[in-house]
């Protein structure tokens, strides 16, 4: 009977042992790890995700790029934020939600894997833009069963590492996330606008003529951070609220038809190590 009770613990000690032992393979393309990392996932995939937005055309506000400089307005704005003045005032994203970059943060979030947190960060820093002045880094906050689930924050962990680096103060109670609601892919501007109506909560007077940078992994429609942003405005007292992310859903792609546009030939080249 003494055993039977030891062998699960001899075969977990075994499983560690042997990962200890022998790397595991890249959670990215599966590929063998050739070395022992807490970060389990190979060079290349690193250094493949570290592909920045090309873009000929983008919003002046949002950054959106586009292909024709038709969508936008005099002033270079699109018009998802000129219907919304007081969203955000600036979003800086470092590259396209697809392709390595896209599987990157799907294994850092979804797969749990939080030493990501340092290498992503770093890109996030080199999309920071260097002629602008921010007072305080918050992120992006998770309702709390999201977060339950998961196990952490992704925002938040992004958010500490952007600020050790940059020496931006910390604000990581700053937004508090009050209502979990829906994915805003898909829906109308309407609907969207509906769907974050109540989500946050921010003390009042709380960063008075404050720039705040908020920090999050993906910016999709940008309604929800919109959202944050009029609220740290009208409660929270901010003078600007811009948002840094990792990674954007790129229009050009998902309104893409016909033969298949030379930029994206091109990413498939560098992709492939061409």
């Amino acid at each position: 009977m003494a055993g039977v009770a030891l062998r699960p613990a001899r075969t977990a000690f075994h499983g560690l042992f042997s990962r200890l032992i022998f790397p595991d393979n890249c959670r990215c393309c599966a590929k063998p790890l050739q070395k022992l990392t807490r970060i389990p996932v190979c060079q290349e995939c690193l250094d493949l995700a570290a592909c920045p937005i090309e873009a000929e055309y983008q919003c002046a506000r949002c950054r959106a790029p586009f292909l024709n400089p038709e969508t936008l307005n005099d002033d270079g704005i699109c018009p998802a934020c000129h219907a919304e003045p007081e969203g955000l005032d600036y979003a800086w994203s470092y590259g396209s939600y697809d392709g390595t970059l896209r599987r990157l943060i799907h294994v850092y979030k979804y797969e749990r894997v939080d030493t990501l947190a340092g290498p992503l960060a770093r890109l996030l820093i080199d999309a920071l833009p260097r002629d602008e002045q921010f007072d305080l880094i918050a992120p992006m906050p998770l309702h709390w069963r999201k977060q339950w689930d998961r196990g952490f924050n992704q925002a938040d962990l992004l958010a500490r590492e952007v600020a050790d680096w940059t020496g931006i103060p910390y604000e990581g109670r700053l937004l508090r996330r009050v209502k979990a609601s829906p994915a805003q892919a898909g829906l109308s501007f309407a609907a969207r606008q509906s769907n974050v109506k109540g989500v946050f909560r921010v003390r009042r007077n709380s960063v008075p003529g404050k720039h705040v940078l908020l920090i999050d992994d993906v910016l999709t429609t940008g309604a929800t951070a919109a959202s944050a942003a009029r609220l740290l405005r009208r409660t929270g007292g901010a003078s600007r609220v811009s948002i840094l992310t990792l990674a954007r859903a790129d229009r050009r792609f998902a309104w893409k038809v016909g033969p298949e546009p030379i930029y994206t030939k091109k990413r498939a080249a560098r992709a492939a190590g061409a």
